[in-house]
């Protein structure tokens, strides 16, 4: 089975560390997709506005083909505990293919490019997108539905920043009006690997978020930014 990605999707998340284990968790993160040349038609979105919401199907671009295993280890249980793959949603999957909903904001067209602007989204920048669909609420949403392991929202961390942090931002705040929020929203949720325990709470971490490496670590319970250095 051969399937040719209709698009690309730009994202802030330029690696694969910190990006939102689900979808929506970030409403900050923004997505861009590029439609390929062959379906740059504006026409195959006619009506779509009538939705808020859009189903992404896509492809885990940066996991190995055929490097998959039965049991995997959710990082939702601490990175200890196995469960079976159909079970979760582990990025390493037979098919590397995943889904996520996403709100949508606008369709454009720009010159021979269109353009389908989303937010909210959990993507890796430059992930192949598959198909768009749109998201239907008396049918997609159910909401006695039983979620496992994973009934319940994540935990979300105060965030805060260093003297250093706060002026590196007011000096690209014109130009990256976005960046404060963007950090904020996705460090709240503490994407430190599950292993890492208390004895490491002072342990020093990266992200790459747009176009800068942010470092961080946590410390007694909040995540402190200490620096935002241009990449």
């Amino acid at each position: 089975m051969n399937i040719d990605p209709i698009g690309y999707i730009q994202t802030p998340y330029k690696e694969k560390f910190a990006i939102p284990r689900q979808p929506g968790l970030v409403s900050s993160a923004k997505g861009i997709i590029k439609m390929s040349a062959a379906y740059a038609d504006i026409n195959a979105f006619r009506g779509i506005e009538q939705f808020s919401h859009l189903w992404l199907i896509f492809q885990f671009h940066q996991v190995e083909q055929g490097k998959w295993t039965p049991l995997v280890r959710p990082p939702r249980l601490g990175g200890n505990d196995k469960l079976g793959v159909f079970a979760t949603r582990s990025t390493h999957r037979p098919s590397n293919m995943g889904m996520s909903v996403v709100s949508f904001d606008k369709v454009e067209q720009k010159g021979k490019d269109v353009l389908v602007h989303v937010s909210g989204v959990d993507l890796m920048d430059g992930t192949p997108i598959l198909d768009i669909k749109p998201y239907i609420a008396y049918v997609d949403s159910i909401p006695n539905a039983q979620s496992g392991f994973a009934d319940t929202a994540p935990t979300t961390y105060p965030v805060k920043y260093s003297e250093t942090a706060i002026n590196q931002l007011g000096k690209v705040e014109n130009k990256y009006p976005e960046l404060e929020q963007l950090i904020t929203d996705t460090l709240a949720f503490n994407p430190s690997p599950a292993y890492h325990n208390k004895q490491d709470e002072n342990r020093v971490y990266g992200v790459k978020l747009l176009d800068f490496n942010v470092i961080w670590r946590l410390h007694n319970g909040t995540v402190v930014v200490t620096g935002i250095e241009r990449i």
